[in-house]
């Protein structure tokens, strides 16, 4: 028998505690616990995602240039979304057919996100880094749904960025009943229809990050269109049998505003696919309260667990409004806004229950 043919051969008297079964030698070196420094990588701002593949803007002042990146493999699934600051390496050219690396993702100043629907407890992440919210409604074809916009609202709330209102297709529809629904909240309202001055809402997304979040259909690609003239957005039109629109967007892409009355750093607006549902199963009722501070110190003395809710016993809005401190129209829009997170909130909860 060669040596190979014997090697491993246990015969009579073998002793089992000595032997040598053959198994792999231990590692001679103890696995390191170091993690790479990407401290000093290039930042990069996302600009979309297509396909498995990161299309960036590099922070580069003196030459900033498009790259597109892979992915590191450690990061996970779902963690990079369209506007988020990322270190890369690898090859940063930017040069037709090289690939960079997004290797770490810089800590989000905000998050904006949703849910499929009430009963799902899943947060989506839509767009990361954004400090303005523009809600897009049309006031015609498709008809406006102030269910819809509140919904939207109280996510903007929850992400902590500033919320606006843009009603478009103002020349089908008269604007003056949402308006007056709205203005109460003390969020900023622009009304546009074809060939309208869009100055005064240039001036509000300058120097912004802005994201553009509305039903399919309410015009909001052609809003982009006309704010960034090369932007080459995809317009559709809405059905005539369904009064819905089609999705035109189908990701999310952030693109840079033209200089408007302040230089070169006009700031962005990200272009969002339209969305038929917003889930707000992940948001409180106590988060929407802190962004209205000056309601939320009337509820110092309300009783505990008051919901702020009309009928609420005892409830400290109540009293500032009897006391002429708070209108009657700013506590009903809030109120209304509430009402958006706890009827989502109490659709979460059957669903748990049923499941249990």
């Amino acid at each position: 028998m060669s040596p190979r043919q014997t090697r491993g051969v246990i015969g009579r008297g073998t002793d089992f505690d000595s032997h040598d079964f053959g198994r792999p030698a231990k590692r001679t070196r103890p696995r390191t616990k170091r993690r790479p420094d990407y401290s000093e990588a290039p930042t990069a701002r996302v600009i979309t995602v297509d396909r498995g593949r990161y299309h960036l803007l590099l922070d580069a002042p003196d030459s900033p240039r498009h790259l597109v990146a892979a992915k590191a493999r450690q990061l996970g699934r779902g963690a990079v979304i369209v506007g988020d600051v990322v270190r890369v390496v690898g090859d940063t050219s930017g040069e037709e057919g090289t690939l960079a690396r997004i290797v770490q993702v810089e800590p989000r100043r905000t998050e904006l996100n949703r849910t499929a629907d009430d009963t799902d407890p899943y947060e989506r992440p839509i767009v990361a880094n954004a400090d303005q919210l523009v809600v897009v409604t049309a006031l015609a074809d498709p008809q406006p749904s102030a269910g819809m916009i509140d919904r939207v609202l109280v996510a903007g709330y929850d992400a902590g960025v500033k919320p606006l209102i843009c009603l478009t297709k103002a020349d089908l529809a008269d604007p003056t009943e949402l308006v007056d629904l709205y203005e109460p909240l003390d969020v900023p309202i622009f009304v546009s229809m074809p060939d309208s001055n869009l100055d005064e809402l240039r001036a509000a997304l300058a120097h912004h990050v802005t994201v553009f979040v509305g039903h399919s259909g309410v015009g909001k690609s052609t809003l982009i269109n006309r704010l960034v003239p090369d932007a080459d957005r995809a317009t559709g039109v809405v059905n005539d049998v369904t009064g819905k629109g089609r999705h035109t967007s189908t990701s999310a892409i952030a693109l840079q505003l033209p200089p408007f009355a302040g230089g070169p750093e006009a700031g962005w607006v990200i272009d969002t696919p339209g969305v038929r549902s917003f889930g707000l199963s992940h948001v409180s009722a106590e988060t929407i309260l802190e962004a209205f501070p000056d309601l939320m110190r009337f509820t110092a003395d309300c009783p505990r667990g008051c919901n702020h809710h009309a009928g609420a016993p005892e409830c400290g809005l109540d009293a500032a409004l009897a006391r002429g401190d708070l209108s009657a129209q700013r506590l009903t829009s809030f109120r209304r806004i509430l009402e958006a997170v706890d009827g989502a909130r109490a659709d979460y909860s059957s669903v748990q229950e049923r499941n249990h």
